[in-house]
Formats: C-alpha cells, structure tokens, sequence
C-alpha cells in the first residue's frame, strides 16, 4: 500500500501529500490579497508551491501537471508572465489554465499541483 505521508495537516485538509513518490500540493492561493494584481498573487501562490515541494524533498524541475484557476481571463497574460519567470524552461510541465469563480472573490488565482517526489 505504502505510506502517506501529509505536509501542513489542518482540520479541513492537508497543505500536501506524498504517495508512491508523487507529491499532490492542494490548492495554493494568496495570502496576501488586499491590494494585490494577480502577478503578485501569483508571484505569492508560486513562492508557496516552492516551499511545499522542498517540504516534500522535490522542486519545480520535477512538478508532473499543473492546474491554474484564475478569476478573470483578463489576467491570464499577466499570470503568464509571472509564470515564464519562474518555471523550469526544458521542464515545463503539462499545463491547464481555466477561468473560475475561487472560494473568495478576493482571490485572483489558484494553482494545484502534482510533482515526482
């Protein structure tokens, strides 16, 4: 079966999950939102999912799939540039990006990610 092991454990879900040497990240969205453009809040969201995946002893040069939640497809260039920025250029990964309406409206983007361990 092999065992899970859960990062950020909290009453309604964990921050993330390793299994079989994948890492499954929740949903990551800002903190940090009053006053912020999605660049900073994606700038925020990624610094997040960096910090979970050295948690789980991996980084971004091994993330498997991305899942990209934003508010307003208005701000999709925005959050690409942000995006370019920072992703491993020769290991991007498969990518979807979709316009939704997030948890609060304050938040801008939300990204879920599954990497190799």
């Amino acid at each position: 079966m092999g065992t899970v092991t859960r990062i950020g454990v909290g009453k309604r879900l964990s921050e993330a999950a390793v299994h079989n040497g994948t890492v499954y990240l929740a949903g990551q969205v800002a903190d940090q939102t009053a006053g912020q453009d999605i660049a900073a809040q994606t700038r925020e969201v990624l610094g997040m999912i960096d910090t979970l995946l050295a948690q789980a002893g991996t980084d971004k040069s091994r993330i498997l799939m991305v899942q990209i939640f934003i508010a307003d497809l208005k701000d999709f260039p925005a959050m690409n540039e942000v995006w370019d920025a920072w992703v491993v250029q020769g290991a991007t990964p498969p990518r979807a990006t979709v316009q939704a309406a997030l948890a609060k409206p304050e938040w801008k983007v939300e990204m879920v990610v599954t990497a190799a361990a």
